[in-house]
């Protein structure tokens, strides 16, 4: 079920994140990954090396699809600035966060195709830190309310946890494209900065288009080997 999916496979479902420290151990990674993906994020980290740009045309001249998650939070008319400088680059998906002016400026400036996610609530994020910041919503209804407004304001699709998608789809349908970080594979459920986790397998049953995977397979002893056997996992779920 991929939500407006135009040129997407079922094979992109699965997206790595490169949060790396530089552009070198990026290539490394993309390289021995090959064929078994198809999508990567590029993120805050690779942001900061200078050679951001530069990834991105490499990804491109590997014929590969790629995720600018930056997620800008700042007054509207700096935020449709940078959409628009942005609107050059051959990127498929572009991260905002979930305040109606800002959802609405970047909707009005983005161009080529390009698809807008808003950031509903980090998946690092749980009921507790949203309540030490005054916050009274339940995470599950902050989502939600935020993936509608996501939907008002001409977004694309939106950035939630695997725990919130079943009632986002309930609630709003197909509407929208919805793709969960925060995976963790089953034997490998550990401690870490992400609180509100789910596994591969139980993100595409709840609904999700696509799926953020960054340490389980960059951290693991074959990254190759992980990819593959959770495209098989997404496939045998579909």
């Amino acid at each position: 079920m991929i939500s407006k999916k135009n040129d997407f496979n079922d094979s992109d479902r699965l997206i790595v994140a490169l949060d790396l420290p530089d552009i070198d151990y990026a290539k490394k990674l993309v390289t021995e990954l090959g064929s078994s993906v198809n999508f990567y994020k590029v993120g805050l980290e690779l942001a900061m090396t200078g050679e951001y740009f530069n990834l991105i045309s490499w990804l491109n001249k590997k014929n590969k699809k790629v995720f600018a998650d930056l997620k800008f939070y700042d007054i509207p008319n700096t935020v449709s600035s940078a959409i628009r400088q942005l609107n050059k680059w051959d990127i498929e998906f572009i991260t905002v966060h979930g305040d109606r002016s800002i959802m609405q400026a970047a909707a009005d400036s983005r161009k080529n195709n390009i698809k807008l996610l808003a950031v509903t609530v980090l998946t690092s994020i749980n009921k507790a830190d949203l309540s030490e910041n005054g916050i009274t919503y339940d995470t599950k209804e902050l989502v939600l309310t935020r993936a509608k407004l996501a939907l008002q304001s001409g977004i694309d699709g939106i950035i939630s946890s695997g725990q919130e998608t079943k009632s986002i789809r309930k609630k709003l349908g197909n509407d929208l494209i919805i793709v969960n970080p925060g995976i963790r594979l089953l034997n490998n459920k550990s401690e870490d900065d992400q609180k509100r986790i789910v596994t591969p397998s139980e993100a595409i049953k709840n609904g999700a288009d696509f799926i953020v995977i960054g340490r389980p397979i960059r951290n693991a002893k074959n990254p190759k080997k992980v990819a593959d056997e959770i495209q098989l996992d997404i496939a045998n779920c579909l």
